[in-house]
């Protein structure tokens, strides 16, 4: 599988920086002590390990496919002393777990870097126990929105569809997961959507900064360059008007999420 983004620093620094609160609200009031949890695509674990408190003693599991992030993950776990918490390397398509073993399973923006997400889905369900849920997370990059306009940005975001079309991913999968958890199986399905809004001077340069480094040094650059679809100079481009748009007073970042509460 091609992880558009790879594990450069900058993208590390996005995905550590995500919380519960701020990347799973819709899934806390569904979770109680003692359950069991798989959080599928968990990379450094912040996330998970907010999970594991909210269930504590129940068993957490967060699974990813590279193993040095992992181990970045189990790292963390300790120093945040979550004990009901382990992590493991592993394929979502091949689930290494028996039938009905989790009461959930949570997957933020991880269907959006599958080439089929259907399949994901129907592996995860097998995992749930009767009555369980699964909870998805995913933007759509689409819908994406700034200010002040700014063609260099909009030039970005069709670099960054086209790089994700040619890895065979939907960048702008959030409105579609209700029908890819229908087609998956699942017959109950709650939707939501909430953002992440990047306006106040600290989010903005935390925002812009990180985008204008993935934009020079991420795997996606590496990929946009490989792939024909732009150039160095072009990329230089696009990161300094990450960094423009950051230190405009009037700058504001949206990006939508749709969520799903599928239950088994």
């Amino acid at each position: 599988m091609t992880y558009t983004h790879g594990h450069h620093e900058s993208v590390l620094r996005s995905h550590t920086w995500r919380t519960a609160e701020n990347s799973s609200a819709y899934l806390l009031p569904h979770l109680r002590p003692g359950m069991s949890v798989l959080d599928v695509g968990c990379g450094p674990g912040t996330i998970t390990a907010d999970l594991a408190r909210q269930v504590d003693p129940g068993e957490v599991v967060g699974l990813d496919a590279s193993a040095e992030v992992v181990a970045q993950a189990a790292d963390h776990a300790a120093r945040a002393g979550v004990p009901n918490l382990r992590f493991e390397v592993g394929d979502l398509f091949t689930l290494a777990y028996g039938d009905a073993t989790f009461d959930a399973v949570h997957a933020h923006q991880v269907l959006q870097h599958l080439s089929d997400p259907v399949a994901a889905l129907v592996e995860l369900r097998r995992v749930l126990r009767d009555g369980g849920v699964l909870a998805a997370r995913d933007s759509d990059y689409g819908a994406f929105t700034w200010a002040p306009a700014d063609p260099v940005l909009e030039r970005w975001r069709q670099v960054y569809l086209d790089v994700t079309a040619r890895n065979g991913h939907d960048a702008r999968i959030g409105p579609a997961l209700l029908g890819l958890a229908h087609a998956a199986g699942f017959d109950d399905v709650e939707v939501s959507s909430t953002c992440w809004t990047f306006a106040d001077p600290g989010a903005r340069q935390w925002w812009g900064g990180l985008w204008a480094d993935r934009v020079r040094f991420s795997r996606f650059a590496e990929q946009a360059v490989a792939y024909g679809v732009s150039d160095a100079d072009e990329l230089e481009q696009i990161a300094k008007a990450f960094l423009a748009w950051a230190a405009s007073a009037d700058g504001v970042f949206i990006v939508p999420h749709v969520e799903i509460l599928a239950r088994r």
